[in-house]
């Protein structure tokens, strides 16, 4: 198990990536090159197979063993009226997640995944952004062990979710921070507030970007000054997912935007993640272009959960179906000329 013992071993780890196997990057494109269809014909799904070959280290790469955890967290920022919903819904939902009763939770049994939730400290949100850090070095540092613990090395494939309510207002700050920008190129209606809560929105991100700024000089410090729990949590998966050369799908914005401070100070972080989709959320398109990150779907959905990259694993299954399952022209007895 990947563990993070200070802010400088997660520093470490982050300037020491691991890349893709390419002794299986090239036997997959071989094998690309002799089934039976035109070259390129299957357009991204040929990129997803190679893609998947290369982070498992085979040449025909499987989703057999697909992994959802949902990370839950609360927000101090949440007081300031930055979302449609009281923070009481992070428990209730996380409820929901256990009893079965979400999207998550169907749409996690289509794509044959796995759902774990790891709820981080709900009756204890982190602190308001707008005035102060919003963790501790230890309890950052914490979180980001909590999404570590959520890899494992067998998996095939992992999926990224999250809830927390208010969560959109430190994914914005965190996006204004990596990429630039106003506050108000980043915000959105997240859970759905009208014009008064997007102006408070806007206005908080504002606070927090001028009083935190100017110190946040590394992804760990932006992290623990201008995120929270649930998206720390997702950070220190993605990185623990590549330590161990575990393929990642991304969800939304907010799931993204926690990888937002790590591509500043680290690019290669995205090399070994997949965007599931692009959300209905107003940054969200413009932060998979920072990340260099193209999605798979767009389906105008802004649910969060991992549910936009649950839908996108069967994509991905679709794609090793092919690459695995296809005949070679010498199989079928088929002249190699389409």
């Amino acid at each position: 198990m990947i563990h993070f013992d200070d802010k400088a071993a997660f520093a470490a780890a982050l300037t020491d990536l691991p890349m893709p196997d390419a002794a299986a990057l090239e036997a997959a494109a071989r094998r690309q090159a002799m089934l039976t269809k035109p070259a390129g014909s299957l357009g991204r799904l040929e990129e997803i197979a190679l893609f998947m070959a290369g982070w498992q280290g085979r040449e025909s790469p499987c989703a057999e063993r697909i992994r959802a955890v949902i990370f839950a967290g609360n927000h101090g920022v949440a007081a300031r009226g930055v979302s449609a919903f009281p923070t009481e819904v992070t428990a209730q939902m996380v409820t929901n997640f256990h009893n079965g009763g979400a999207a998550i939770n169907a749409l996690a049994g289509m794509c044959g995944a796995e759902l774990s939730v790891v709820a981080l400290d709900l009756e204890r949100p982190t602190g308001d952004i707008c005035v102060g850090p919003a963790m501790s070095e230890a309890e950052c540092l914490n979180a980001l062990n909590a999404g570590a613990a959520a890899v494992d090395p067998a998996l095939d494939l992992l999926l990224l979710g999250e809830m927390g309510i208010a969560n959109t207002t430190p994914a914005a700050a965190l996006c204004a921070k990596a990429f630039g920008g106003t506050a108000e190129l980043w915000v959105g209606r997240g859970t759905g507030v009208d014009t008064h809560g997007l102006t408070r929105k806007t206005e908080a991100v504002q606070l927090a970007l001028a009083l935190h700024g100017d110190v946040c000089g590394d992804a760990f410090e932006t992290l623990r000054r201008l995120g929270g729990r649930e998206i720390a949590a997702m950070a220190g998966a993605v990185l623990a997912a590549r330590i161990v050369r575990v393929p990642v799908m991304l969800d939304g914005f907010i799931g993204c935007a926690a990888i937002a401070p790590l591509a500043k100070e680290a690019p290669a972080i995205t090399g070994h993640c997949l965007a599931g989709h692009v959300s209905a959320e107003a940054g969200h398109g413009r932060l998979l272009a920072a990340l260099g990150l193209v999605p798979l779907l767009n389906l105008h959905m802004r649910l969060g959960e991992g549910s936009g990259a649950a839908v996108a694993a069967q994509i991905v299954r679709s794609a090793l179906a092919a690459h695995g399952g296809m005949a070679t022209f010498a199989e079928a007895t088929v002249a190699q000329a389409l």
